[in-house]
């Protein structure tokens, strides 16, 4: 376990450097699927265009050579970024500039066709979701079929050991009882990186009470983790994501103690232009510029302010006498939206007590 003043010293380096490594560009809105839990609110007709290959590439090209840090990697999301037809181009046009490209993706398009295109452009990791059994995950995606076509897409690529590959789950109240058999379900498809979060309550699931974890279920979770991660021979690891410090669980569901990175390693071009950190984060609060005004290198440099001194502002609400703030600071960047005087929509920490 690393000690805490410890940890506490390298996040303050690693904010005082802020070298950028992992830039999302949320390259599409239009979704083949309507998931209940999206954060982004997708539609298969988006009220937004693509965004042109151009204007991403000349955003992505402020950043001087000798910045561009390695490993570095551009994540395609949204939206299904596997509805783009350019999406082999847009692989190989990052290739050649020397960066690693990844997608997440829900799999519905991941066929063996579509599987040797993107290797052949390149492609480096990709995550696909998975949350739940058939029913379960069919349910929370919105379309029949959705399951199938996600296991086959796990398959393909559990099988390729060129890629860097995990499957994501968001826990709710339905597939929460499945997780022994979507554990075993994984493994025997090779699965060896398995990735878990639980819902912040914006985009559709603010409203949807099944999405929403109590504190028992919660802590039902954690401890699922917990006994996984302690079986060294498992086959595949299980990991709890990044939303925020978990107090006495926190260094037994990760590899490391929570770090918001948002803001600090990561960046985003968003659909319209939007600078910003990781997609899910209120944009309209936390933006810092446009590229289609702005120098996007200069801002990442230069902006950011609110990411990287949450000391200043983030003691509100439930943050305010919380003896773990100087860990947490207020946990992952995306738990603020709406009227951030009111502190962070959940306390993780509460919910694991």
């Amino acid at each position: 376990m690393i000690p805490p003043f410890l940890w506490r010293a390298f996040r303050a380096n690693e904010t005082a450097v802020h070298e950028l490594n992992y830039l999302f560009w949320e390259c599409t809105t239009r979704c083949n699927l309507h998931c209940r839990h999206c954060g982004s609110d997708c539609f298969a007709s988006s009220a937004d265009s693509d965004m042109p290959l151009e204007d991403f590439l000349k955003a992505f090209d402020t950043i001087p050579r000798e910045s561009i840090a390695k490993p570095f990697t551009v994540v395609l999301t949204g939206g299904e970024p596997v509805l783009r037809p350019d999406i082999e181009e847009i692989g190989r046009a990052l290739r050649s500039r020397g960066v690693s490209w990844s997608i997440v993706s829900n799999g519905w398009f991941y066929d063996e066709q579509k599987h040797k295109a993107l290797m052949a452009a390149g492609l480096g990791a990709l995550t696909i979701s998975l949350d739940g059994l058939e029913e379960s995950h069919d349910w929370m995606r919105g379309r029949s079929g959705s399951f199938l076509r996600a296991r086959r897409a796990i398959e393909l690529a559990a099988a390729e050991k060129r890629l860097n590959f995990d499957v994501v789950s968001c826990i709710n109240r339905r597939n929460l009882s499945e997780l022994e058999q979507m554990y075993s379900l994984l493994t025997s498809l090779g699965v060896k990186q398995w990735r878990l979060f639980s819902i912040i309550p914006i985009g559709r699931a603010a409203s949807d009470k099944e999405m929403l974890l109590s504190a028992e279920e919660f802590r039902s979770l954690l401890e699922f983790i917990k006994n996984k991660r302690a079986d060294k021979s498992a086959p595949m690891k299980v990991t709890f994501s990044c939303e925020g410090h978990l107090g006495k669980y926190d260094s037994a569901v990760r590899d490391t103690p929570f770090f918001c990175r948002a803001g600090i390693n990561i960046a985003s071009v968003l659909i319209d232009g939007t600078i910003c950190a990781c997609p899910n984060i209120d944009r309209k609060i936390f933006g810092q510029g446009n590229i289609y005004k702005d120098n996007f290198f200069r801002v990442w440099e230069e902006g950011f302010e609110l990411f990287r001194s949450r000391e200043k502002w983030a003691r509100k609400g439930s943050c305010a006498e919380c003896k773990l703030f100087r860990d947490c600071l207020g946990g992952g960047m995306h738990n603020w939206h709406g009227d951030i005087s009111d502190g962070p929509l959940v306390c993780l920490r509460d919910l694991a007590l």
